[in-house]
């Protein structure tokens, strides 16, 4: 003869099948999610990613410091000096950071942009909604164990 078992272990073993269920439901969970686009493309969605690498940042930068330069070069160099010099460490991890993300978007041999990376291992192309390029990776994943 059993006893029945006491109120708390129901509850859990009720919530731990939740949580199975819902788990299961769920798509896998990236562990890593890279969007690689330029700034006219945002990423899109809810999904927030890990990393946001926009191709054309230290394009941008470089226009930064170029901007409204005078015509005479000694003169616009002395001022484009100062202008790397005012930045200091934040504008140095800046343009860093913008030449890091072009080397290893060229390391994953990204060519079309937009472009959803996960794991530094599925890629999908031009698609600017990141919950729907996790939704086609999962599926894929799913049909190719």
């Amino acid at each position: 003869m059993s006893l029945p078992a006491p109120r708390h272990l129901r509850q859990c073993k009720y919530a731990l099948a939740a949580i199975a269920a819902l788990a299961m439901s769920c798509p896998a969970v990236a562990q890593e999610v890279w969007f690689i686009s330029d700034s006219t493309r945002p990423p899109l969605g809810s999904y927030v990613p890990a990393r946001v690498i926009n191709l054309d940042a230290a394009q941008r930068i470089e226009a930064e410091l170029a901007a409204l330069l005078p015509g005479d070069p000694s003169e616009a160099e002395r001022i484009a000096r100062l202008r790397l010099r005012e930045g200091g460490m934040a504008l140095q991890r800046r343009l860093q950071a913008a030449f890091q993300g072009v080397t290893d978007a060229w390391s994953l041999g990204v060519a079309t942009v937009p472009a959803v990376v996960v794991d530094q291992r599925y890629v999908v192309y031009g698609e600017s909604h990141v919950d729907k390029a996790l939704a086609r990776i999962d599926r894929y994943r799913r049909e190719h164990p």
